[in-house]
């Protein structure tokens, strides 16, 4: 009998294990980045995970940041994004107030190039969710966020169902060389609810509605933690928003583990035109993850079609 059951579970563990390496490898692949070309505009999005200021050692922390920003930083530079919105972008801790964020002032100082927008005194603006742009492409028009609450007009009033708060920044950009404005939207919704996900895509929909009846180019983008074809994301496509077909995984656990679909997303309306396929950047870097997720990366064409 205990034998029986010892090779039951020895078949159950290997069925397990094979099951994990075919989802693995379904999810994952290595397509090439290609070179990002003038006419077009890429546009990436990727989470990039928070920082525990009062902890010295182990994941996350402020010991285990020292090891992952120069990686972060060399991703960061091979996606070569024109704009970029990043979730989890936060540096917390007792008193910190928000005012502390080595992430963006990291990436900041070694990459003069770019501005960050979405951000601003903490005590009025989230700054947790930064869209850093190429100062010699475009220009910062106008810049907002709303929470996932029912006061989403309160600065980090928490969400439907009173969790931590999860919110939306955004920020509008004249492109120098077509003259052509869109506005990025920036979201991360709760990991752990859906009915929080369903009213905070719900919300993101009814805001974005006024800009998408004025006929502006809108690019939606971030962490939906949903996948394609869950009702969800359907909020939006039925709305009349186009997601790129992003294949596979764009969360791996820290591990380079691809066990599910994608659920980081670029969607878009109005003037801009998909160039190719979205590109997941499955990869180390100086032989480290940078984060848990994998940067999305898409190039767009805007203006009218011909």
């Amino acid at each position: 009998m205990f034998l029986t059951l010892f090779k039951l579970l020895g078949a159950v563990c290997l069925a397990v294990v094979a099951l994990v390496g075919c989802q693995t490898i379904r999810n994952s692949g290595n397509t090439p980045l290609p070179a990002p070309s003038p006419e077009t505009l890429r546009i990436a999005t990727y989470n990039v995970h928070y920082i525990i200021l009062g902890r010295e050692t182990g994941a996350w922390s402020v010991g285990d940041w020292e090891r992952r920003k120069t990686p972060l930083d060399l991703a960061f530079k091979e996606v070569g994004a024109d704009v970029i919105g990043f979730q989890e972008m936060e540096s917390f801790g007792r008193g910190s107030g928000g005012r502390v964020n080595l992430t963006l002032d990291w990436l900041l100082e070694n990459n003069p190039d770019y501005a960050a927008a979405a951000v601003g005194d903490p005590d009025v603006f989230p700054s947790t969710q930064p869209i850093l742009y190429r100062k010699d492409r475009l220009t910062l028009l106008d810049q907002g966020w709303f929470f996932f609450s029912d006061t989403p007009d309160v600065i980090y009033s928490r969400t439907f169902n009173g969790s931590f708060p999860a919110f939306t920044s955004w920020a509008q950009f004249q492109d120098q060389r077509s003259g052509e404005v869109f506005r990025v939207i920036n979201l991360h919704t709760d990991y752990a609810s859906r009915s929080n996900r369903v009213q905070s895509i719900e919300l993101v929909a009814e805001r974005i509605t006024p800009w998408m009846d004025a006929g502006e180019t809108l690019f939606v983008i971030g962490d939906f933690n949903a996948r394609l074809g869950d009702a969800v994301v359907d909020l939006l496509a039925n709305k009349g928003l186009d997601f790129a077909p992003v294949q596979g995984a764009t969360v791996h656990f820290n591990r380079g583990l691809n066990l599910f679909g994608a659920i980081d997303h670029i969607a878009t309306s109005g003037n801009a035109q998909l160039m190719g396929e979205p590109i997941v950047l499955r990869k180390k870097f100086a032989g480290e993850w940078p984060t848990d997720h994998y940067p999305v990366i898409a190039d767009y064409l805007l203006g009218p079609r011909p």
